[in-house]
């Protein structure tokens, strides 16, 4: 039995015929009858007698009737509450961020958003939850509130992410495999290429771009296979027909900034997420040209946490904060 087939049962026991049933649900007298005897085949007891020209329940009928009764308010009840999670303004949404994107853009993100907090009536902390920080209004209640944490994963490692947050912030190389569009939503935020990181003094730092060629025979520290770096040194070593000396693997960049700074070796920095760790290691950063650098950075959301008021209103600052991102000069 189903929902559709007790509020069947229990309409007749209002009205009394099959006529007025298919007239208020604004179905076919055939289409009640059909649902009437599903049910009855389901309940395995006789629900309705025939009473004159009309037809009424039993009284085992009666008592389906009463519980279906329930069990409609019930899911109109299950309706409503999703329907205020989902327009809810002031939801907890959680953002999971590869390490540089939350260097870059979760300080940015939760500033803004507690700036917007201030002016409906305040800011509250962060409290027990997944990630670091947590923004959100104590006076009008209008302002999502963010649960933050920082996942680095292979590429192929980011959609299973979306199981665990509202929003994922994730990249792939542009020219690899898409996300699967089929389960989940995919946002674009940007497009990233990255650059060669070398020490100020370095001799190729007096080159305004760099090609496979000036690099193939250098030192350099990558991260481990299976990330963006590793992917664009491999294809410098393709085009260059050189296989690279990887000294050291190193994943974080602010780590890989210093390691360049310190040792003379050549490293592969995201030149808008990474930025701010070049310049303060002083390594200067240089376009690589002739191969395909580029990696695509991407919100990743569940169908049903994108209807959320207040994940829609987290994803447009992170539009926004990703947009100042890259139009910064660098």
């Amino acid at each position: 039995m189903d929902v559709r087939q007790l509020q069947v049962l229990r309409e007749l026991g209002e009205l009394g015929s099959v006529k007025a049933v298919a007239e208020a649900m604004m179905v076919t007298p055939s289409a009640v009858s059909q649902q009437l005897t599903l049910l009855q085949r389901s309940a395995g007891v006789p629900l309705t007698r025939k009473e004159g020209r009309n037809l009424v329940l039993t009284d085992a009928g009666q008592v389906l009737a009463d519980a279906g009764g329930a069990v409609i308010r019930a899911m109109a009840d299950a309706h409503a509450a999703i329907g205020g999670y989902h327009d809810d303004p002031a939801g907890t949404v959680s953002v999971s961020a590869f390490h540089s994107a939350g260097q870059a853009i979760f300080g940015r993100l939760a500033g803004r958003l507690a700036a917007t907090a201030g002016n409906d009536g305040g800011t509250g902390d962060g409290g027990p939850g997944t990630g670091g920080s947590g923004t959100g209004s104590s006076g009008a209640g209008s302002v999502p509130r963010l649960r933050l944490a920082d996942e680095d994963v292979p590429q192929q490692g980011f959609p299973a992410l979306t199981a665990r947050y509202d929003i994922v912030l994730a990249h792939r190389m542009a020219h690899s495999e898409d996300w699967p569009t089929d389960r989940i939503l995919v946002l674009p935020l940007a497009e990233e290429p990255f650059d060669v990181a070398l020490p100020a003094g370095h001799p190729l730092a007096a080159k305004a771009s760099l090609t496979p060629a000036d690099v193939a025979g250098e030192s350099w520290v990558s991260s481990r296979p299976g990330y963006s770096p590793a992917d664009v040194l491999a294809a410098v070593a393709a085009v260059a027909s050189r296989a690279p000396h990887i000294a050291h693997r190193v994943n974080d960049y602010a780590t890989v900034a210093a390691v360049v700074a310190g040792s003379g070796v050549l490293g592969l920095l995201p030149r808008h997420t990474a930025a701010a760790a070049a310049l303060s290691q002083g390594v200067v950063l240089r376009p690589l040209e002739g191969i395909a650098t580029r990696r695509r950075i991407d919100m990743l959301i569940r169908p049903e946490n994108a209807r959320r008021h207040a994940v829609q209103r987290v994803a447009q600052l992170l539009r926004e904060v990703v947009d100042e991102l890259v139009s910064a000069p660098n």
